[in-house]
Order: structure tokens, then sequence, then C-alpha cells
């Protein structure tokens, strides 16, 4: 699990592909510390693992699942990243709940100033992850945790401090760049909860569970919620 909280921004050493696996070197010095073999990390928001490091650098695999869901197959040597470790049990809690697990990519529409804050304009690639945008929530966009400013099909807006600019990559960021996009996991348990029941993947009714089972009050009073 992680926060949304970018540690550090970290430079690609090198990219290997084959088809739409990838080996990816990265360049970095604060999430390599104390860092140990299969030790989680978030790259631009994705959840990967490090299967080689030194003080200076680690490596991670990138399966094609994620290269087909996630910006990372844009990367090339140079190219900065959003870095940050797996929380620590006993760490602050200054973001939201971040799983590293992308929703979709967006495409950056306009960057514009306003006073000392910075907007982004984002349109999500799938247009269903609106059900999960709402105005002040939480958003992670490139592993960063952000507020919802203004969710309008097809467009939300996030409002970026200087702080947050010149510590991550949205300071390199501009219009027509892609962000990797997940939503608040909140909403996303919520809907899940309320299908649970109605039908199976395939839409037919459960075999193990009555599909007229709703949520109600009556529900919530039984099973101690009310």
């Amino acid at each position: 699990m992680f926060t949304g909280l970018v540690e550090e921004v970290g430079a690609i050493k090198s990219v290997q592909s084959k088809g739409e696996a990838m080996v990816i070197s990265i360049s970095a010095n604060t999430v390599t510390q104390g860092m140990k073999l299969g030790d989680s990390v978030a790259v631009n928001g994705v959840c990967l693992t490090a299967t080689q490091f030194d003080r200076s650098s680690f490596s991670v695999d990138v399966m094609p699942q994620t290269y087909r869901h996630t910006n990372l197959s844009q990367l090339r040597s140079g190219s900065k990243v959003n870095l940050e470790r797996a929380m620590a049990a006993d760490g602050r809690f200054g973001g939201h709940i971040v799983q590293g697990h992308v929703d979709g990519v967006g495409t950056i529409t306009g960057v514009k100033q306003d006073q000392n804050a910075v907007v982004f304009e984002i349109s999500p690639g799938k247009k269903s992850l609106f059900r999960y945008i709402i105005p002040k929530g939480s958003i992670t966009v490139d592993g960063i945790s952000l507020t919802v400013v203004r969710a309008e099909d097809p467009i939300f807006s996030v409002s970026i401090i200087p702080h947050t600019l010149a510590e991550t990559v949205l300071a390199h960021k501009r219009q027509g760049d892609t962000v990797n996009l997940e939503c608040d996991i909140l909403g996303k348990y919520v809907e899940h909860l309320l299908a649970f029941g109605k039908g199976n993947n395939e839409g037919e009714p459960s075999e193990t569970e009555d599909s007229s089972i709703g949520i109600d009050m009556p529900f919530l009073m039984k099973n101690g919620f009310a």
C-alpha cells in the first residue's frame, strides 16, 4: 500500500524490451535506502517489484498486462519518474490509500496558471472512470495523491501547489502527455459490494447468492451497522 506522497523523482537508466515485456533500470537515492530484494516501489503510480538494486539504482520487471494498461511503455532512457516506497506500518498517512493498481491512462488536455497554483486538465482514456471521480475526492495521478477540483465528462482537473510541482514529474509534463490514473479505492469497493450477489461476471445470477439480497436499513441493522 502507498500514500501517494512521492519520495523522489528518479531517472530511467535503461529500458530493455522484448515484445510487451520490459526490464527497467532506474537511478534513485532515497527509495534504495534500506531496500530489500522483492520490495514494492510505485513507479509513476504503478506498483512494481525490485528485482535488483544497489545504492544508486534498482531494476523492475514490467509484465505485458502492466505494459498494456499504463504509460510505462512510453519510458525511455532519461525519462523522469515519480518514486514511492510501500508505506511502513509506523509511517504517517499524509495522502490517501493508494494500491499502485492503475485504472487507466489519461491525457493532459490543458495546463493553466491560477495565481500560485497550476491547474492540470486531464481526459481519462476510459470514460467509465468518471463514476469514481468526484469533486473534492481523491485521485492518484502518476502516483501523486491529489484532490479533484472539477469533474465534468470528458475532463477533470486538479490544482497543483508549487511544492508538488517542483518535487514531482508534473514539472516536466505538458499538454498531450499521458499520466497513470488510479481512482479512490473506497468508491470501487462500495460499488462492488452493492452489486455483489446480483450476478456473476457473465451477467447471470450467482449460484451461491440470493440475487434479491440488497443493502437496506433492515440488512444494516441485522448485521450491526445501524
